[in-house]
């Protein structure tokens, strides 16, 4: 395994309400120097993303509006880890806002990051079973519709053109895959 590089230096060159770009001056231990920018975690607790199974064979999947491809979505729940809050805990509370359901199950399936050389986040995949009713007010500005999906059916999904993100892609053909191998 190689030896990690040190960042000797990082500076914020550009700040929003959700994101921090970094300046990253990095030595590697052959002696090399670079410079790398990074798109820096705004929220230091990571995000979640939720697989809410109905029951053996049904995910619970929302559409919502996305702004950075400016349309409507399908796609799993998810949302950020608030300060003090574990990822399962914030995993449960995203799902009763988002899809009006609480789990009495929740497993940690996976982690994984979107785009590694540049994007410092990780989202944590959590699969949440026995669920019952429950809303909790969420932040989002309309109403989320919920949808009943066989998990069995991905490809038809995909086929719709409704459910382009690729961490609700990923979570469910890994959901598909934990439940095939009970």
């Amino acid at each position: 395994m190689p030896i990690k590089p040190t960042i000797l230096n990082t500076t914020t060159i550009a700040k929003s309400r959700l994101f921090r770009i970094e300046s990253l001056d990095i030595q590697f231990s052959n002696g090399e120097l670079r410079n790398y920018e990074r798109l820096a975690r705004g929220n230091p607790g990571g995000a979640v993303l939720v697989v809410p199974m109905l029951d053996k064979e049904t995910v619970l999947l929302i559409r919502e509006y996305s702004a950075g491809v400016h349309r409507y979505e399908v796609g799993l729940p998810k949302g950020k880890t608030d300060a003090g809050e574990s990822f399962l805990e914030a995993a449960n509370r995203e799902l009763k806002e988002e899809v009006g359901y609480g789990a009495r199950k929740l497993h940690h399936l996976s982690s994984f990051s979107l785009a590694p050389s540049y994007l410092e986040h990780t989202t944590e995949i959590i699969i949440a079973e026995d669920l019952y009713a429950e809303k909790l007010p969420g932040d989002e500005p309309e109403e989320l519709e919920v949808i009943p999906w066989k998990l069995t059916e991905i490809n038809g999904l995909l086929a719709t053109g409704e459910c382009t993100e690729a961490r609700s892609i990923a979570a469910l053909f890994m959901a598909l895959e934990y439940f095939k191998a009970l």
